[in-house]
């Protein structure tokens, strides 16, 4: 089912008039077809797993005992008119969850605190098979849904080994693409002095590239949405139009052609991360996601810190043309494994799918799935509103919303900084300052090694935000719900001090090399990183379930505006350091980073009020 539901399988299946790469459901022994063969209503009978998910509700909201759950054949023959219709919705809401997990489609805080409940009891749902009639709506039309409660098509089903493939699949994309933007930073020496550029401009080759990927998702994210296009087809176009890039792109010998390249290979590397977070969801519940999500926000963050590992060593020893090379060789093999193995994940597009295989086979437009349903009206001029001017709105209008951004941004930008002040400290010092900088004296292949502070500190990071999710987030969930969307800030609240603790650690030991050994600076590197990557994760937590219904668009501002910052802080930060020296230039970002320690804490304790004052929260 892998290479089927892969854009290769789709292709063959284009080439051969859908006769190799069948569904189950194409072939004349698929029984659960009949289902939707035959007009008119059907009463739903009710699955034994109904009871469990009734009484499993009370557990999680109310914390009580319940009573013991009587076999299947006693408990429906018993039932009241007013039971069958309480599992009736019980069902209905399960399946919902399980067809639909994506946040957009939440209008309210208190049916994502639902969302949540339901979801920590999907897999107990699943393990009893239960066979989901179609439902029939007052115009006739039959809606087209899984057949069964573990219908191996649908991505929450997939067994943990193909869960894990698909995953990995996004992980070593998102990887690819993020490695590409700082791979070009040892180069950038060697491309002033082939082009006769000043180190700032030399540097958009950076900074575009990440203003590319801040661009993209505005306008490539939205379509991963549209369940007629789905996940697929953006994130293998792009990708393809990616390497196609990257091969010019490391050819190429004129630099504002570089430049316009380096642009365009952000923008269409971009998918991974509007796109790979929805992927995610599509494949985990909500209990599940928030681990798979910081595994994915753990590539995206190492990935730029690899880049000049990879290419500090080649670059010197060969040509500035070296590590553009290497994108090409890193993303090749990973697009060639997605076009072939990388199935579709969206639950939309699926089923829309499966609709139109049982209109053509049943002969019967009245088959339609519910996307297909619901973006019958969807217009345009809803579309744009949704994925552009929504997102700028929210931030103009919601103060909680427009810190959020500035402060990721400002993270982000801190981040970036780090490789242009990398070379001061470690290579070549600032030299002629009231407080001069003299530098380790390493050479370009050592200083792309100190980038692997960073990806420690990820490590670190990481280590500490699960045993979070699985010793204090998971519980709290299955036994108290949600609870107040402020309540996940509460690892951001110590992570804060970690910023400015590192940065000011970094600046005045680094000042002051060589005569403190390189490692301390290097250990204020990992403190700010730690800091940084649980940041993340707190923040858009709280950015989705504050804001459920609009939390697609945030994240798109949010990538728009940390990318607009970073980019502008690869080029602020150099003539920064070198007017102010490291020492100071260090300690101004750790003094911003303060004002943003200030910030979390006041969306902590006053994030209630806030919201209830805001239109767009739930």
């Amino acid at each position: 089912s892998l290479v089927r539901d892969s854009a290769f399988g789709a292709l063959v299946r284009w080439i051969t008039k859908r006769e190799l790469l069948k569904y189950p459901d194409e072939k004349a022994d698929f029984h659960y077809r009949d289902l939707y063969m035959n007009d008119g209503p059907r009463e739903p009978t009710p699955p034994p797993i109904l009871r469990v998910v009734n009484h499993s509700q009370q557990d999680l909201r109310h914390d009580e005992q319940s009573p013991p759950v009587a076999p299947a054949s006693e408990e429906t023959s018993s039932l009241s008119t007013e039971d069958e219709t309480e599992l009736d919705l019980d069902c209905q809401v399960l399946s919902q969850i399980v067809s639909r997990p994506r946040m957009s489609h939440v209008e309210s805080y208190a049916s994502l605190e639902k969302a949540y409940s339901d979801a920590a009891l999907q897999t107990n749902a699943r393990a009893q098979h239960s066979t989901i009639q179609p439902k029939k709506l007052e115009n006739g039309t039959i809606v087209v849904d899984w057949y069964t409660t573990d219908d191996s098509e649908n991505p929450q089903n997939w067994s943990s080994r193909k869960k894990l493939f698909v995953v990995l699949q996004i992980y070593l994309y998102t990887l690819a693409v993020y490695i590409g933007s700082a791979i070009i930073t040892p180069s950038q020496p060697f491309i002033e002095a082939r082009f006769g550029v000043t180190p700032e401009v030399a540097s958009m080759g950076l900074s575009l590239y990440v203003l590319g990927y801040g661009i993209g998702p505005l306008i490539l994210s939205p379509l991963s949405e549209i369940p007629i296009i789905g996940r697929n087809p953006p994130y293998i176009i792009t990708f393809g139009i990616f390497v196609a890039i990257s091969a010019g792109t490391a050819v190429v010998d004129n630099f504002p052609a570089l430049i316009v390249l380096r642009f365009l290979q952000g923008f269409f590397g971009s998918p991974c991360l509007a796109t790979g977070g929805a992927s995610l969801g599509d494949i985990y519940n909500l209990i599940k996601l928030p681990y798979a999500l910081t595994g994915w926000a753990a590539f995206a963050t190492a990935g730029p810190a690899l880049g000049p590992v990879i290419s500090g060593f080649s670059v010197p020893a060969t040509n500035w043309h070296w590590s553009l090379w290497e994108i090409l060789w890193l993303a090749s093999p990973v697009f060639v494994l997605m076009f072939f193995c990388l199935p579709e994940t969206s639950t939309a597009t699926i089923l829309l799918r499966r609709a139109r295989r049982l209109r053509r086979l049943a002969n019967s437009h009245n088959l339609r799935s519910e996307s297909e349903n619901e973006q019958a009206a969807l217009t345009v001029n809803e579309v744009i509103v949704q994925s552009l001017w929504r997102p700028l709105q929210i931030n103009l209008y919601d103060p909680s919303v427009l810190f959020t951004s500035l402060y990721i941004g400002l993270m982000y930008g801190i981040f970036y900084s780090f490789f242009e002040v990398f070379p001061f400290v470690y290579a070549t010092g600032l030299p002629g300052l009231a407080s001069p900088t003299n530098g380790y004296g390493l050479n370009a292949g050592q200083v792309g090694l100190i980038f692997l502070s960073i990806s420690v500190g990820v490590a670190i990071a990481i280590l500490g935000y699960l045993a979070y999710l699985w010793f204090v987030f998971e519980p709290e969930v299955k036994t108290q719900g949600l609870g107040e969307p402020e309540r996940r800030l509460i690892c951001g609240l110590p992570a804060s001090f970690l910023v400015p603790m590192g940065l000011f650690m970094f600046g005045w030991t680094g000042n002051s090399s060589p005569e403190i050994p390189w490692i301390v600076p290097t250990i204020g590197i990992t403190i700010v990183v730690i800091g940084i990557f649980i940041i993340f994760q707190v923040v858009f937590i709280y950015i989705a379930l504050a804001y459920p219904r609009y939390s697609a668009s945030l994240f798109a501002a949010n990538d728009f505006a940390r990318s607009s910052i970073a980019c502008g802080a690869i080029h602020f930060s150099r003539p920064l350091f070198i007017n102010l020296g490291v020492g100071k230039g260090v300690s101004l970002l750790a003094g911003l980073s303060c004002a943003g320690v200030i910030g979390i804490f006041v969306l902590y304790f006053y994030g209630g009020a806030l919201r209830r004052r805001s239109r767009f929260a739930a």
